[in-house]
């Protein structure tokens, strides 16, 4: 007899929600850690989507990962990697955000869907 519990995958994982509220958010535009927990129906856990993309995201993916950014407009990489976080922005700037004093005006750019 097999006790073995087979993965349930019909039902998403919390990462699996998160990439997909990551992979809406339209060129030229950004969404903030808590929006993106938010929409994935995990409000106040904004830290989980960070995890996520940082953790759990493979390097090659063609998700938009470097649409997300902090409640504040600013890119929050440079804690872990400095050459991520040129790299984002460099991503971001090519699509049209501009950035003001090393922040994002999040009127101007922040996803509203």
């Amino acid at each position: 007899m097999n006790i073995t519990k087979e993965p349930n995958t019909r039902q998403p994982t919390i990462q699996q929600d998160i990439f997909q509220v990551v992979a809406l958010i339209p060129y030229g535009k950004v969404a903030t850690y808590g929006q993106v927990a938010a929409l994935a129906g995990y409000p106040r856990h904004a830290r989980l989507v960070g995890y996520a993309l940082n953790r759990i995201l493979a390097p090659d993916s063609d998700l938009p990962w470097h649409r997300v950014i902090n409640a504040q407009g600013r890119l929050s990489l440079h804690k872990l990697d400095i050459h991520a976080e040129e790299l984002q922005r460099f991503k971001l700037e090519q699509e049209g955000v501009v950035f003001a004093e090393g922040r994002v005006n999040l009127k101007t750019f922040q996803w509203q869907p």
